[in-house]
C-alpha cells in the first residue's frame, strides 16, 4: 500500500513539473545567448545642422576703433538613400545661409545656397550604375552689389533673389562609386532651365542678359548640354570631416574652355565637443553668363551642432 501511494505521489510530481514531464535542460550561469542582429532600415537617413552667431559690442567712447556689427548663419545637409537589389534612389538636401547686420551699414548678406538633388540608379556592376537625376541650385535672399553713385553717395543695387537665378538639370548617363565617400556622374545629356524672375531689373548691373536669360523672359532652355558632378564626403578624423561637391556644365552650342561653368563647394567641420563645432565653407564659380572671372565666398563659424543617422556607417 505504502509503494503505491509512492508512486502515486511520483506520478503527480512528474505532471505537474514544467513542460509537462519534459526534462530541464539548466544552461551555465555563463552561457550567452546569441542575439540576432536588427534588420536594416528600409531608408538611410542621416542629417547634419549647425548654427552660429557672432556679434561685436563697442562702446561709444571706444579708442580702438571699430563698429557694433552682429552676424548669424546656419547650414544643414539632410540625406535619405534607399537600395534594393540593383536599384537604388538617393535624395540629399544642402542649405547655407549666413549674414551680418553693422553699424552703418545695415544688413549685407553673407554665404546663400539651396540645393536639392534626388537621383534614381540602376546597377550594372560593382562600380558603376545608369541613373538619371533632377537637381535644384537657388538661393534664398536677395543679393545686392553695393558701390557709389556719380554723385558719390552710398548705393545698393539688386543683382539677385530667390529663384533668381534657379538652376534646374535633368542629367541621365553613368555614375561611378568605388567606395562609399567618392562618386561621380557622368551626364552626357543634361539638359538645364535656367529661371530668373524679372530679368529686366538686372540689366542695369549685370548686362542685356542676366544669367543668359534675356529680358521680358523669365527662362532660358539649355537642352543639348552635358553635366559632371562629382562628391566627396569623408570623416579625416574622428573630429574632423570634409565634404566637397564640384560641377562641370557645358553646353554643347558653345563649347569652348572659355564658356563652360565650373562650381566648387567646399566644407570642412571640425568638432570642439559634443554639440559645438567650427565650420570652414567655401564656394568657388566660373560662369560666363554671369561674369567674366573666377567668382569666390568663404565663411568661418564658429556655433552649435547637431548630427544623426540611423544606420552604421560601411568601411570607408
Amino acid at each position: 500500500m505504502r509503494a503505491s501511494l509512492l508512486l502515486f505521489a511520483m506520478g503527480l510530481g512528474l505532471l505537474a513539473a514544467p513542460g509537462r514531464g519534459q526534462a530541464q535542460v539548466v544552461l551555465p550561469a555563463d552561457t550567452v545567448r546569441a542575439v540576432p542582429p536588427p534588420a536594416p532600415p528600409l531608408w538611410r537617413k542621416s542629417g547634419k545642422a549647425s548654427l552660429g552667431l557672432n556679434e561685436s559690442l563697442l562702446s561709444t567712447n571706444w579708442r580702438g576703433g571699430g563698429v557694433n556689427t552682429i552676424g548669424f548663419n546656419a547650414l544643414a545637409n539632410l540625406k535619405a538613400n534607399r537600395k534594393l537589389g540593383v536599384h537604388s534612389f538617393d535624395n540629399e538636401s544642402d542649405f547655407l545661409f549666413a549674414f551680418s547686420e553693422t553699424r552703418g551699414l545695415g544688413y549685407r548678406k553673407g554665404q546663400d545656397r539651396l540645393y536639392l538633388d534626388t537621383k534614381y540608379g540602376r546597377a550594372i556592376s560593382t562600380d558603376w550604375n545608369m541613373f538619371l537625376s533632377l537637381n535644384l541650385l537657388t538661393q534664398f535672399a536677395g543679393g545686392y552689389k553695393y558701390d557709389k553713385d556719380a554723385l558719390g553717395n552710398d548705393r545698393a543695387r539688386q543683382v539677385s533673389g530667390f529663384f533668381a537665378p534657379a538652376f534646374l538639370t535633368a542629367a541621365y548617363g553613368f555614375e561611378y562609386h568605388p567606395n562609399p565617400t567618392f562618386r561621380v556622374r557622368l551626364a552626357p545629356f543634361a539638359p538645364r532651365l535656367t529661371v530668373v524672375n524679372r530679368a529686366e531689373r538686372f540689366v542695369a548691373v549685370l548686362g542685356d542678359t542676366p544669367y543668359g536669360v534675356n529680358p521680358g523672359h523669365s527662362t532660358r532652355w539649355e537642352v543639348l548640354a552635358a553635366q559632371i558632378l562629382a562628391e566627396y564626403d569623408k570623416p579625416l578624423s574622428p573630429a574632423v570631416a570634409l565634404k566637397a561637391r564640384y560641377v562641370l556644365f557645358a553646353n554643347y552650342a558653345n563649347l569652348n574652355g572659355k564658356e563652360i561653368d565650373h562650381r566648387l563647394d567646399l566644407g570642412l567641420t571640425a568638432k570642439v565637443g559634443k554639440y559645438v563645432n567650427v565650420a570652414l565653407n567655401g564656394i568657388g564659380l566660373y560662369d560666363f553668363d554671369q561674369d567674366a572671372g573666377l567668382q569666390y565666398s568663404q565663411g568661418l563659424t564658429i556655433g552649435i551642432a547637431y548630427a544623426f543617422q540611423n544606420f552604421i556607417d560601411e568601411k570607408k
